[in-house]
C-alpha cells in the first residue's frame, strides 16, 4: 500500500495528498467515519505496515517518521478528542477533530515566527491548552495544560493557536533561563506581536510577575514597549503630514514649577501628546483582571489636568491605537490642532529638553 492508496476499499476514491496534513494524520473517529474499522486500523498499524500509532487514538497514515507539521496536528487531534461520555456519533469527513483545544507555548511561538524559538520542525515538545474540565493526561511529545478560562484562539495556518501574550506565558512558565525570557519578551513587542500591556497581564494573571527570571525580563519588555510605540508616533506624524512638533520635551512655568514631560508639543497650538506606555497593576493572586489603584496613573491624571487648567490640550495616545489605528489617531490630533484657533490662548509655558 503506498502513501497515494485509499484508506480503505469501501472509502469514495480520494487519494492521500502528501501536502495535506489533515490527509495524513487521522483520528480513530475519522477514519470510523471514512468507513474504516478499528481492525482494519490496526492491521495497518502492524510492524511493517504503512501506517502507525502516532498517539492515543491518533494515527499516522505513512511509515515514515512524522513531521512538525504532523505531529501538531496529531497533538491537537489527541486533545480535541471529546470525552467518552460525549462521543455519540463519529467525526464526519470534514471535522477537523480539534474541539476546544489550540496550540500554546513555545510551540505556538514557532508558529507566529518567533526567531528566539526556531522552527517547528525542531519541536521536541508541544503544549496543548485545553479547558480545566478535561481529564486528559500528557503523553509522549504533547504536554496538556488546561485553563480555568479558555482563550479565543488564532489561526495560523489550519491551525488553532492560543494568542500570543497567552502562549508567551505558557513558555515562560517553564523556562528558568532569565537571558531567554528576555528575549522571548522583548521579540514579542519588537516585531509588533503584541503590547506590552496585554504581556504583563497574562503574566500577572499566571502568577509569574515574582519570579527571579520574569522580572528583569518585564523591565526590558516595557523599555522596548516604549522605544517602538515613540518610533510609531514619529512614523504617524511625518507619514500623515502633521506639523513637526517639539519631541521629548519638560514643560515649565516661567519660574514656577516644572509640570512634567510630554512625547510632543506644538507650542503654536498648544497640542501635547503623551504615550501611555504604563505596566498594568493587578490585585492580588487570585483576583483575576482587577485592578489595584495606580498611582503612576493617578499621577499621569493630576499632570494632565492641570495642563488643560493652563489651556494646553492634551491628547492621550496608547501604543495598541498607534499599531492598530495610526490614520485614526492622526485625525484626532489633527483635529485638536486645528481646534487651537477656536481657544483661548493658552498659559506661556517654558519649553525644556527632557
Amino acid at each position: 500500500m503506498t502513501q497515494n492508496t485509499p484508506l480503505s476499499p469501501r472509502l469514495p476514491r480520494r487519494p492521500l495528498h502528501s501536502g495535506d496534513v489533515a490527509h495524513r494524520v487521522l483520528s480513530a473517529a475519522q477514519l470510523r467515519a471514512r468507513g474504516v474499522s478499528a481492525a482494519q486500523t490496526s492491521a495497518q498499524c502492524l510492524p511493517g505496515g504503512p501506517w502507525q500509532h502516532l498517539l492515543p487514538g491518533v494515527y499516522l497514515l505513512h511509515p515514515g517518521p512524522p513531521t512538525g507539521r504532523e505531529r501538531l496536528h496529531g497533538a491537537l487531534l489527541y486533545a480535541g478528542r471529546p470525552p467518552a461520555s460525549a462521543r455519540r456519533a463519529p467525526a464526519g469527513p470534514a471535522d477537523a477533530g480539534y474541539g476546544e483545544a489550540m496550540v500554546t507555548g513555545v510551540a505556538a511561538l514557532a508558529l507566529y515566527g518567533f526567531a528566539a524559538v526556531g522552527d517547528v520542525e525542531a519541536l521536541h515538545r508541544i503544549d496543548v491548552l485545553v479547558p480545566r474540565t478535561r481529564r486528559l493526561r500528557s503523553t509522549r511529545f504533547v504536554e496538556v495544560l488546561r485553563a480555568a478560562s479558555m482563550p479565543r484562539a488564532v489561526r495560523v495556518g489550519e491551525l488553532p493557536v492560543a494568542p500570543v501574550e497567552r502562549a508567551l506565558a505558557d513558555a515562560v512558565a517553564d523556562t528558568v533561563d532569565a537571558a531567554c525570557v528576555r528575549r522571548l519578551l522583548t521579540e514579542a513587542v519588537r516585531d509588533g506581536h503584541c503590547e506590552p500591556a496585554a504581556v504583563v497581564r497574562e503574566l500577572s494573571e499566571a502568577k509569574l510577575l515574582g519570579r527571579p527570571a520574569v522580572v528583569g525580563a518585564v523591565d526590558a519588555l516595557l523599555a522596548e514597549g516604549r522605544a517602538v510605540a515613540e518610533a510609531r508616533l514619529y512614523a504617524m506624524v511625518r507619514e500623515h503630514g502633521l506639523p513637526e512638533p517639539l519631541w521629548n520635551v519638560e514643560l515649565r512655568l516661567p519660574g514656577g514649577p516644572r509640570l512634567g514631560g510630554v512625547d510632543a508639543y506644538w507650542p503654536d497650538q498648544a497640542v501635547a501628546v503623551e504615550l501611555d506606555a504604563r505596566a498594568p497593576r493587578y490585585g492580588a493572586p487570585g483576583r483575576r483582571g482587577r485592578a489595584e489603584e495606580d498611582p503612576q496613573w493617578s499621577a499621569y491624571a493630576a499632570k494632565r489636568e492641570h495642563l488643560e487648567r493652563l489651556g494646553i490640550t492634551v491628547v492621550h495616545l496608547s501604543p495598541r491605537k498607534l499599531r492598530e489605528a495610526a490614520d485614526q489617531q492622526a485625525t484626532v490630533v489633527r483635529t485638536a490642532l486645528m481646534a487651537a484657533a477656536d481657544r483661548e490662548p493658552a498659559a506661556y509655558v517654558m519649553v525644556l529638553p527632557r
